[in-house]
């Protein structure tokens, strides 16, 4: 590549480039500069340093004119446009003279709406990432390729100076749409690439009444779409990944007026407990073009870990979703059927399925009550009681009622049913079990619980099925899990104060 080919993205000076290389090119060179190994399976696995899950406090946007009067400041951190101009001058000096390695790719399967991306990272492991985890092609009618693209500068060893930059750390994810330009600095975590262009999406798609999405999505047999809402660690990967449906996509989607569309080309899945018979896609998608993140490996065979918590519970995979059997290759699906919220209570009184009134459906969106899971952010060591608003709080430019009402109008337009799974603990403290889940996700998109009597929860108004095939009857209701009656009763009534205390911000 000429020398001065990277001049119009602020590098002037660059050593060695590598564009668009294969993804055996770039393994190859990853293993040469020592940035991790080969598994015995061709997985690469990477170790991202003490950075093992995201950094939401050293995410920033930039408070330019045009964006500023849109953005939720409550919920988002300002950086100043001279601030941010000085970082990015900082990073751009820094990768004068290094080896870089670059991806060009999209952003969102729907040929409208199609982003146009560019990262430009130090590290070949994250270029493989990038090619993991966007589309490599654009779409069929898509007029992305001839626009500007987005950018992401990633520098993981350039180390912020707090008292020099005005950031947190030493790291720093700022975003500018004024410049279409993302900094990623002082992390080796991948999660941030894929997450800072999830949250670019979240400030553009609304404006073209598009309703931006953090949710996995399936087909059926029939055509039928399903979405499933969720934080990370909730379920959205493995309960999308069903061997009877095509998966559109694990993590994020645009639901637009011709239906559902993938934002990514790849899966970025949890792999604490990883085994082939509980999520068999999973497993077998962990070959040669595939990154593991902060697995464990044994020096000898190669063979990871996935029981091991050594670096961290939030251990991770990245995979084109071609490696996953019978996937929609388009990315695309019809208006959903059905949608599922996923939640872990760790309070262990919600039922591990449910069906949620319109009113209720708006209500749990606003509240996105979960528990984040240990390691999906530093400082999170387990699991943590969490309103994540509309299932993506950290991943929000706008104010979150733009969002809710995009989903109103579309739960009204298309009448979907609307259910609540909670994946995490039960009475006994043990977590839900994953064939019971799957066996009550089952009957739901098959239509199965139609028929079936509902009875309502007296203290949180959803409605429970009290039959189901494959699920004994006293997992149906989570009282009876509880050693008594009235301990159940104080939990729960517990956690719908916390509910109504957090709904008067949206009242």
């Amino acid at each position: 590549m000429p020398i001065g080919a990277l001049a119009s993205w602020g590098i002037s000076h660059p050593g060695a480039v590598h564009l668009n290389a294969s993804s055996s090119a770039l393994i190859e060179a990853a293993v040469r500069r020592g940035e991790g190994v080969l598994t015995d399976a061709g997985s690469f696995a990477a170790f991202t340093g003490t950075r093992t899950g995201r950094s939401p406090k050293d995410k920033f946007i930039v408070r330019e004119p045009g964006v500023a009067d849109q953005i939720d400041w409550i919920a988002n951190q300002p950086m100043a446009p001279a601030m941010f101009q000085r970082l990015r001058d900082q990073i751009r000096a820094y990768l004068q003279n290094r080896e870089l390695f670059t991806f060009e790719g999209y952003a969102a399967a729907d040929p409208r709406h199609q982003l146009k991306l560019r990262i430009v990272a130090e590290k070949a492991w994250h270029a493989l990432f990038a090619r993991c985890l966007f589309l490599r092609t654009p779409a069929e009618g898509s007029t992305a390729a001839d626009s500007e693209p987005w950018t992401i500068l990633h520098a993981c060893d350039f180390h912020c100076d707090p008292a020099r930059d005005g950031t947190n750390s030493e790291v720093c994810v700022a975003i500018s749409f004024g410049e279409k330009l993302v900094l990623v600095a002082g992390t080796h975590y991948a999660g941030e690439i894929k997450k800072s262009i999830f949250s670019v999406l979240n400030y553009l798609l609304p404006q073209r009444d598009v309703f931006p999405m953090h949710c996995s999505a399936n087909i059926g047999a029939n055509g039928d779409t399903a979405l499933f809402f969720g934080l990370s660690g909730t379920g959205k990967t493995t309960l999308s990944a069903d061997p009877d449906r095509r998966l559109i996509g694990d993590d994020e989607h645009g639901w637009g007026p011709d239906g559902v569309f993938n934002i990514e080309g790849g899966c970025y899945a949890k792999t604490i407990k990883l085994s082939e018979r509980g999520e068999p896609q999973i497993w077998n998608a962990l070959r040669f073009g595939s990154v593991l993140e902060n697995v464990p490996i044994d020096p000898v065979s190669h063979v990871p870990d996935f029981f091991s918590t050594q670096y961290t519970e939030n251990t991770r995979a990245a995979y084109p979703i071609e490696f996953i059997p019978r996937c929609e290759l388009s990315g695309r699906g019809g208006h959903p059927t059905n949608i599922f919220f996923l939640t872990y209570d760790a309070f262990g009184v919600l039922p591990p399925l449910s069906r949620l009134s319109p009113d209720l459906a708006m209500e749990h969106f606003l509240l996105g009550y979960t528990a984040k899971v240990a390691g999906t952010e530093t400082g999170i060591t387990e699991p943590t009681i969490e309103f994540s608003t509309c299932f993506a709080k950290p991943f929000l430019p706008l104010p979150p009622k733009r969002y809710a009402a995009l989903l109103k109008a579309k739960l009204e337009q298309f009448r979907v049913p609307v259910w609540l799974v909670n994946t995490g603990l039960n009475g006994s403290g043990s977590r839900m079990s994953l064939e019971h889940t799957r066996a009550l996700l089952k009957a739901a998109l098959s239509g199965a619980l139609n028929d079936v009597p509902m009875v309502t929860d007296p203290i949180f108004g959803v409605q429970i099925p009290t039959t189901c095939s494959g699920v004994p009857a006293n997992i149906l209701s989570p009282k009876s899990s509880w050693p008594t009656p009235a301990a159940y009763d104080a939990q729960a009534n517990k956690l719908l104060a916390l509910f109504k205390e957090k709904a008067k911000a949206y009242a």
